[in-house]
C-alpha cells in the first residue's frame, strides 16, 4: 500500500534500482500519482524528479518538459520541499528541457529560445556561470545550421561551471563538432580521454563510441572501430533512450560491409521503430537504417527478411520504402520548424555514403546473412579468362587443366553449364564426343568429392574410365581407374554398382578385405602401367583418338597420367597410415615409404617437379604426425623448392601452410606468419578454391597471438570464423570464436570478448552446436560477464550452464564446479537466497564428485562477500563459512591428486585473518595471518607469492591494528628480502613500500 510518505519513498528507492525501461517508467508515473495527496510536497518533488529521469533515459522527450514545468512551479512556490541535491537538479535539468524541446518538431524555435532566455535569467539570479547557457545556444545553432561558428566560440571559450555537462559528455560534443566540420583526426584526438583513458559517466563512453565508429573507419583505425562496436553496442542495445546510437552502429555495419550484422541489430532492437517520443533521435535511427537497407537492396537482397515495426513480416525492400517515407516526413517537419535545410542536408550526406572498405571488416561475430567472399585486395588475381565461344571455351579448359591450374575447374563448370543450356550438336573440332563426356565426368567427380560425396564421385570416375577406354586413351583410362580405386578406399559407402568390391564386417565397418582389394587393384593398375610404357612409351608413340594434337603434347600427357597413377598409389598408402595413427603397422609404413619414394624418383627422372613436391608433402605430413618435426620441415622445404622449379606457383600454398604448422610446433612463429600470408595470397591469386582458407586464417591468428600481435590475431581469427560460417562449419566457427575471445580477454579487452561469446550462443545455429562446445562457451561467457561486474547476467549464464550439464555422467566434478561458481556469482549479484541454494548444491555435489579446492574457495569467497555486504554484523556468518571450509579440507584423503594441503590450509587461514581484521579482532587476525604464513612455508618455492601476501596482511594487522610498528617493520624487511631472493621483484616492492610508510610514521 502506498498510503504513507514512507511507503512511497521506499517504493521510489526500489524503482531507482531498476534498469531504465518501460517498467521503471510506468512505476514512476504511478508513484507520482501516489505522492500527490500528501500535505507536504517533498515526496512529490522526489517522485517528479524520478519520473523526469525515467522519461529522459528512455527517450520520452515529449513528456519530460511537462514534468519539469510542474517541478519549476513547486520550486517557485515551496522551495523548502527540495533537498540540497534536488535544488541543484532544478538548475541542472534546465539543459534536459532545452534538448528535449529541440527533439520535437512541433515546438517552435521561438519557444526554445524563450526557454533558454529563462534559463539564463534564473542562472544569473542564482549566480551561476553562463557556460551551460552558451552550450544550449550552440546545440540549437548546430541543429538549425544558423550561426554555428559564433555559438561554438561563445560556448567553448567560457569557463566550465558546476552546472556544465560532465567532462565526458562535453568532450563528446566538442569532438562531434569537429566530425561535422570534417576533421576526423582532430575529433579522435579530442575523444581520447573518453575512448582511451577511461573518462566516463552514465552515458559515456557508449555515446562517444557510437559516434566515433565512422571517423575511425575513415582514418583507417580498423581495430579500434571493431572494438568500440563490440563493446559500445552492448551498452546501448535495446535502450530506447539511445536509438540514435543504435542507429550509428547499424550505419557502421553497412559501411564496413557487415550488412548481416546490421540486420541482426535491427532484429534485436525492433521496438525502436515505434519509439517516437524523441523524434529527432528517431529520425537519426531511421536514416542509419535506410543507409543499411539501401545497401542491401542495391546488392540484390531486396527480398531478404528484415525486422521492422512489429505486427507484420518485412523484406528489406518493403522496409526501405517504409523507413524512407517516415524519415522524409520527419525531415520535412524539422526543416519547416527551423526555417532551414540543415536537417535535410545532413540526412542526404549520410545517405550518399558508400562502403568505406573493399572487404568486410572482420568483427569476430557470428552473423546469419552470408557475406561476400573475402579476397586479398593487394593481390592481382591470376586466373584464366572464360571465352564466350564454346569451342574456344573447351580448348581453354583443356589447356588450363593440363597445367594443373585450379582455375580449370571454373572453366569446366562453365562448359557443363553451356552444354545444359544450349544443347547444341557436338562440334568435331573438339574430337570425339565421348572425350568431352569423359572430361566432364572427371569434373563432376571433383565437384562431388568437394561435397564429401565420395561414393558418387567414384561412380563418375569409373564412368570416365570406360569412356577413355572406348576412345582409345589408355593412359587417361588408367589414371581415372587408379583414382577411382583410391577414392573408393576413403568413401563412406560403395558407389552404385561397386558393392561387390567392398567387404564389411558384422558391425558395418570396412573389413580387411577392403585393404586387400585396394592393393590388389592398384597392383593390377601398376602392371598395366608397365605394359603401357612398352606399348605407348612415355617419350613418344602413336596417338589415341582424342589425344593431343602433337607428339610432344602426347608425351607430356602420358607422363602426367602415369605420374597421376603413382600419385594415387602414394595417396592410398598415405591414407592407410593416417587411419592407423598414432601406431601404424610396419607394413603400412613400409608400403607408404615405397610408394612415396617411387613417385618422387619417377617425378625427378621425368622432370615433373610438382609431383616430387607431392611425394615430399605426403612424407612430411606423416613425419609430423608421428613427431618427427625435423624430417617434416626438411621435406617441406625441399617440396617448396620443387614447386618453385615447376613454374606452378599455385601448388605452393599447401606445403607452405603445412610447413608453417610444423614451425609453430617448434615455436618459430615469425617465419610461420610469413609462410601463411604467402599461402593465402597465392591461393586467392590463383583462385584455388580447394585450399582451406578458414583453418589457415585460424593458424595465422594463433601464430600472431604467440608473437604478441593482438590486432593481427583478432583480425585473422575473426576472418577464420567468418569463413567457417560460410562453409557451414558452425562448430569450427564457434571454436575459433572461443579462441578469439581468449585472445581478447588476455589483451584486457574483456567486453569485446563477451560480445564475441554472446554471438556464439545466439541465432539458429546455436541450438545445433556440439553440447560440449556450447557448454565451454557459456562457462567462458559467464566468467567474462562476472569480470565485467555484470553479476546478474553472469549468474543467469551459470544457471543455464548448470541445467545443460545436469545429465552429464562422464564429468561429475563439472557439476560441483559450476554450482560453486554459480553460488559465488549470485552472491556478488546480491541474490543471497538463490546463492545459498547453489552453495548447498555445490556442497552436496562435492560429496558425490569431489572438487574440494573449488568448494573451499567458494566458502572463502562467501566469507569475504558476507563481510563486504554486512560489515562486522556478518562476522559470525563469515566465520561459519570458514569453519565449513576447514571441514571440507580436513576430509580430503592424503595424496589426493590436484589438492595441495599446504595451499588450501593457508588460503582458509588467510581469509579468516582478513575477516577478523575487518571486525577489529586484531589479535586473532594476527594469529590467523601467521598460521597462513606457516602453511605457505610448507609449499616451498611454490608458496612464495602467497606467503608474501599473507605477510603483508600480518604487517597491516600488526601495524595499523595493534600499533606495533617496529615488529611490523622488521617483518616486512625480512619478507621483502626473501621475495627478492625468490625473484619476486613486484612483491618485494609492495612490501618495501609498506615498510617505508611505517618508518615515516
Amino acid at each position: 500500500m502506498l498510503d504513507t510518505p514512507e511507503a512511497v519513498v521506499e517504493a521510489l528507492r526500489e524503482n531507482n534500482e531498476r534498469a531504465h525501461g518501460r517498467q521503471r517508467t510506468i512505476t514512476a508515473e504511478e508513484l507520482v500519482e501516489a505522492a500527490q495527496p500528501f500535505e507536504e510536497n517533498n515526496v512529490l518533488v522526489t517522485a517528479l524528479l524520478e519520473l523526469m529521469s525515467a522519461y529522459e533515459f528512455t527517450g520520452e522527450h515529449r513528456k519530460s518538459p511537462v514534468v519539469f514545468a510542474r517541478l519549476l512551479k513547486l520550486w517557485d512556490t515551496t522551495p523548502a520541499s527540495f533537498s540540497q541535491w534536488e535544488a541543484h537538479q532544478i538548475f541542472w535539468r534546465f539543459k534536459w528541457v532545452t534538448t528535449s524541446l529541440l527533439q520535437v518538431p512541433e515546438v517552435p524555435l521561438a519557444t526554445i529560445h524563450g526557454w533558454i532566455d529563462q534559463m539564463r535569467t534564473r542562472y544569473e539570479a542564482a549566480d551561476h556561470g553562463p557556460q551551460p547557457v552558451a552550450a544550449m545556444r550552440y546545440h540549437v545553432a548546430s541543429h538549425t545550421g544558423i550561426g554555428v561558428a559564433d555559438a561554438y566560440d561563445l560556448w567553448a571559450t567560457r569557463p566550465r561551471t558546476e552546472l556544465s555537462d560532465c567532462q565526458a559528455c562535453e568532450t563528446r560534443h566538442f569532438a562531434w563538432h569537429q566530425v561535422r566540420a570534417g576533421d576526423d583526426t582532430g575529433a579522435l584526438d579530442t575523444w581520447r580521454p573518453v575512448l582511451v583513458d577511461g573518462m566516463g559517466c552514465t552515458e559515456e563512453p557508449q555515446m562517444s563510441q557510437a559516434r566515433a565508429l565512422l571517423p575511425l573507419l575513415r582514418t583507417g583505425r580498423f581495430d579500434e572501430a571493431r572494438s568500440h562496436h563490440l563493446t559500445g553496442y552492448r551498452r546501448v542495445r535495446g535502450n530506447t533512450g539511445m536509438q540514435d546510437e543504435v542507429g550509428l552502429h547499424v550505419e557502421f555495419c553497412a559501411l564496413s560491409r557487415n550488412e548481416g550484422r546490421g540486420l541482426e541489430i535491427l532484429a534485436e532492437n525492433r521496438p525502436l521503430f515505434e519509439a517516437t517520443g524523441a523524434p529527432l533521435a528517431h529520425l537519426d535511427f531511421l536514416t542509419s537504417t535506410e543507409v543499411l537497407l539501401a545497401r542491401l537492396v542495391a546488392d540484390g537482397h531486396d527480398r531478404t527478411a528484415a525486422a521492422g515495426p512489429p505486427g507484420r513480416n518485412w523484406t528489406t525492400g518493403e522496409l526501405l520504402t517504409h523507413v524512407r517515407t517516415e524519415a522524409d516526413r520527419l525531415t520535412k517537419a524539422f526543416d519547416e520548424r527551423n526555417g532551414t535545410t540543415a536537417v535535410g542536408e545532413r540526412r542526404q550526406l549520410r545517405l550518399a555514403q558508400r562502403p568505406l572498405l573493399e572487404e568486410p571488416l572482420p568483427l569476430g561475430l557470428r552473423t546469419s546473412l552470408s557475406r561476400p567472399s573475402v579476397a586479398l585486395g593487394a593481390a592481382s588475381v591470376a586466373v584464366p579468362e572464360t571465352p564466350e565461344d564454346f569451342v574456344s571455351l573447351v580448348h581453354e579448359a583443356r589447356r588450363v587443366a593440363a597445367t594443373g591450374h585450379p582455375g580449370a575447374h571454373r572453366l569446366w563448370t562453365r562448359v557443363a553449364e553451356r552444354l545444359a543450356d544450349d544443347g547444341a550438336p557436338h562440334d568435331d573440332r573438339l574430337g570425339p564426343q565421348d572425350l568431352l563426356h569423359a572430361e566432364l565426368a572427371e569434373h563432376r567427380a571433383y565437384v562431388l568429392s568437394r561435397e564429401d560425396r565420395e561414393a558418387e564421385s567414384v561412380t563418375e570416375l569409373n564412368r570416365a574410365t570406360e569412356l577413355f577406354e572406348g576412345i582409345g586413351m589408355p593412359w587417361h583410362a588408367l589414371s581415372t581407374r587408379a583414382r577411382g580405386l583410391t577414392w573408393t578406399s576413403v568413401s563412406d559407402s560403395p558407389p552404385e554398382g561397386e558393392a561387390s568390391r567392398e567387404g564389411t564386417d558384422a558391425g558395418g565397418t570396412t573389413a580387411r578385405l577392403d585393404e586387400d582389394a585396394l592393393w590388389a587393384g592398384l597392383a593390377e593398375v601398376l602392371r598395366e602401367a608397365e605394359r603401357l610404357k612398352t606399348e605407348a612409351p612415355l617419350d613418344g608413340g602413336p596417338l589415341g583418338a582424342g589425344e593431343a594434337a602433337s607428339e610432344e603434347d602426347a608425351a607430356v600427357a602420358r607422363v602426367l597420367e602415369y605420374l597421376t597413377v603413382l600419385f594415387s598409389c602414394a595417396f592410398a598408402a598415405y591414407g592407410a597410415v593416417t587411419r592407423q595413427l598414432p601406431e601404424p603397422s610396419d607394413m603400412a609404413v613400409a608400403r607408404f615409404e615405397e610408394f612415396a619414394a617411387m613417385l618422387r624418383t619417377e617425378a625427378e627422372r621425368l622432370t615433373v617437379p610438382h609431383h616430387s613436391a607431392n611425394a615430399r608433402q605426403f612424407t612430411a605430413d606423416i613425419a609430423g604426425r608421428r613427431g618427427d618435426v625435423e624430417r617434416a620441415v626438411a621435406e617441406l622445404r625441399a617440396a617448396l623448392k620443387d614447386v618453385e622449379a615447376s613454374d606452378r606457383p599455385w601448388r605452393g600454398s599447401r606445403p607452405r601452410a603445412l610447413l608453417a604448422q610444423m614451425l609453430m610446433a617448434s615455436n618459430e612463429q615469425a617465419e610461420a606468419v610469413e609462410l601463411l600470408h604467402q599461402a593465402i595470397a597465392d591461393a586467392v591469386r590463383h583462385d584455388d578454391r580447394d585450399f582451406a582458407l578458414a583453418p589457415t586464417y585460424a593458424l595465422l591468428g594463433h601464430a600472431a597471438s604467440h608473437l604478441g600481435d593482438t590486432s593481427g590475431a583478432v583480425r585473422h581469427l575473426s576472418e577464420a570464423a567468418a569463413r567457417f560460417d560460410q562453409d557451414g562449419c558452425h562448430d569450427e566457427a564457434a571454436s575459433t570464436r572461443l579462441q578469439l575471445a581468449d585472445v581478447l580477454a588476455c589483451a584486457a579487452q574483456q567486453a569485446d570478448a563477451v560480445a564475441v561469446l554472446e554471438s556464439i550462443l545466439t541465432g539458429e545455429e546455436a541450438s545445433s552446436l556440439d553440447e560440449r562446445l556450447a557448454a565451454q562457451t557459456r562457462l567462458t561467457l559467464a566468467r567474462g560477464l562476472r569480470e565485467l561486474e555484470e553479476f546478474l547476467p553472469a549468474a543467469e549464464e551459470f544457471v543455464r550452464l548448470a541445467d545443460a550439464i545436469a545429465a552429464w555422467e562422464d564429468e561429475p566434478g563439472l557439476q560441483t564446479m559450476v554450482a560453486a561458481e554459480t553460488a559465488v556469482t549470485l552472491a556478488m549479484a546480491d541474490r543471497w537466497d538463490a546463492a545459498g541454494t547453489a552453495y548447498e548444491r555445490a556442497v552436496a555435489s562435492n560429496a558425490e564428485a569431489p572438487r574440494p579446492s573449488l568448494v573451499t574457495r567458494m566458502m572463502c569467497e562467501f566469507a569475504r562477500l558476507v563481510m563486504l555486504a554486512r560489515g562486522a554484523d556478518g562476522l559470525d556468518t563469515a566465520l561459519d563459512h570458514l569453519t565449513r571450509a576447514d571441514a571440507v579440507r580436513a576430509a580430503v584423503p592424503d595424496g589426493t591428486e590436484g589438492f595441495a594441503p599446504w595451499y588450501e590450509t593457508g588460503a582458509v587461514h588467510y581469509r579468516r585473518a582478513r575477516v577478523l581484521a575487518q571486525a577489529d579482532a586484531f589479535p586473532k587476525a594476527l594469529a590467523e595471518a601467521e598460521a597462513a604464513i606457516a602453511a605457505y612455508d610448507q609449499g616451498g618455492e611454490h608458496g612464495e607469492v602467497e606467503r608474501a601476501e599473507a605477510t603483508r596482511i600480518a604487517a597491516l594487522v600488526e601495524g595499523n591494528g595493534l600499533g606495533r610498528f617496529k615488529e611490523a617493520i622488521a617483518r616486512l624487511a625480512a619478507a621483502a628480502e626473501r621475495a627478492r631472493t625468490a625473484g619476486l621483484a613486484e612483491a618485494a616492492q609492495i612490501l618495501d613500500t609498506l615498510r617505508q610508510d611505517y618508518e615515516k610514521r
